[in-house]
This record gives C-alpha cells, sequence and structure tokens, in this order.
C-alpha cells in the first residue's frame, strides 16, 4: 500500500522540471551578478534612493522585454519570414560566443560595443539603457526565451516561461538593491569566477540548441 500511494502521489505531483531547467538558463544569461561592476560604476554619485529607482526600473524593463519576445517573438519571425530551426541555430551561436566571453571573464561585445560604454557617462537615466538592454535582457536573453517559447507552443508553456521571467526579474531588482554590499563580500574574484559558472552552462545551452537547429536544417545529420 505504501508503494502503490507514493506512485499516485507522484503521478498528480506536478513536474517542475522543465521550469526549472528555463529558470536557471534565463537566469545565466541574464546574470545580474555579473551586471554588479557595471552597475554600481553607472549609479555612482546617486542618492539611495536613485539607486533603489534605478534598480527597479531595470528588474521592470528586463521583464517586459522578455515577456514581449516570448508572446510575440514567433510572429515577428513569421513577418520576416525565418524559420524557427534557422532562429534556433544562430540564437545557439551568438549565446556560445557569450558565454566564451563570460568563461573569460569579461563583456561580451554582443551586449555591449566600446561605443556604447564610452557614452554612458553621458545618459542621465540608465535603468533602461544600457543596463535592462542590452547589459541584461540582451539579443541572447531574447532568443533564448523565443526559442523556448516555440519549443512547447502552448499557451500553459508561455505561461510557464513567464512565470520564470518574473522569478528571474526578481531575483535581478534583489541583487540590484544588494549590489554593493554583494560586490564588497564577494570581491572582483568572486563575481569571475560566478560568471564563468553561468558561462559554462550558457555553453552548453548554445551547443545544444545549434545541435537542435542543425538537425532541423539538415535531417540528414540526426
Amino acid at each position: 500500500m505504501p508503494g502503490l500511494f507514493n506512485g499516485i502521489i507522484m503521478k498528480l505531483s506536478p513536474d517542475y522540471t522543465p521550469c526549472l531547467k528555463i529558470f536557471i538558463g534565463i537566469m545565466a544569461i541574464v546574470n545580474p551578478l555579473g551586471a554588479i561592476p557595471v552597475f554600481l560604476s553607472l549609479c555612482s554619485g546617486r542618492t539611495v534612493e536613485e539607486i533603489k529607482r534605478t534598480a527597479r526600473i531595470t528588474a521592470i524593463a528586463v521583464a517586459v522585454v522578455l515577456l514581449v519576445a516570448t508572446w510575440f517573438g514567433d510572429s515577428v519571425l513569421a513577418f520576416f519570414g525565418i524559420g524557427i530551426a534557422a532562429f534556433r541555430a544562430a540564437g545557439g551561436l551568438l549565446i556560445l560566443l557569450m558565454a566564451l566571453a563570460m568563461m573569460h571573464a569579461r563583456q561580451s561585445h554582443v551586449k555591449r560595443s566600446p561605443e556604447e560604454e564610452s557614452a554612458d557617462t553621458d545618459r542621465e537615466d540608465v535603468a533602461v539603457v544600457p543596463l535592462a538592454v542590452p547589459l541584461l535582457a540582451g539579443p541572447g536573453a531574447i532568443s533564448l526565451v523565443i526559442v523556448e517559447a516555440q519549443r512547447g507552443a502552448t499557451v500553459l508553456h508561455e505561461v510557464m516561461i513567464s512565470i520564470c521571467i518574473g522569478l528571474v526579474a526578481l531575483c535581478t531588482w534583489i541583487t540590484l538593491l544588494l549590489a554593493e554590499p554583494i560586490g564588497e563580500r564577494l570581491g572582483v574574484t568572486g563575481l569571475n569566477i560566478v560568471t564563468r559558472i553561468m558561462g559554462l552552462l550558457l555553453a552548453a545551452i548554445g551547443v545544444q540548441m545549434i545541435a537542435d537547429g542543425l538537425v532541423k536544417l539538415f535531417p540528414g545529420l540526426a
């Protein structure tokens, strides 16, 4: 009887594994811990209230951008006549390039070019640009959520991705609010270690996306 009861519970219990995988993937590519040095640099000289406001707006902007990509990304691809297989392969390559940069503990130019970095100090409000876009919710994150949305192609799956995006935005907000103590506690070495670990996860995700896209484009490879 205990075995039968446990079997029934297992069948009734929802499988959170896909949701956890999506959350980890989005969290790794957004990587709010890696954005702490840039956040502190851009917010230097600001009051505590201004820093809190910047953190809140950045997190909201990240959520909005990724939610729009989740729900309307397929329509944009259809408008331009881009197949999901080609987009998956291209998105995987983009994520792989970002991952290689992260494993060397440096920001990828896919996120921010040197010209954008030099112009950051001239902007009064940096919450949306460059913090939210393209530093956190950049091309790689947008590509990932579009591909994940297409993988399930159901409203329930997109709702699950939206929940994961909301959790990532919440984590981003908390991380940026605590940016100064986290930065002091981890130091440059600690932040670099976290960035490298996230880069390794992203490299695996990127390779898998490339492989899936190539198999769809060239069925003979399977």
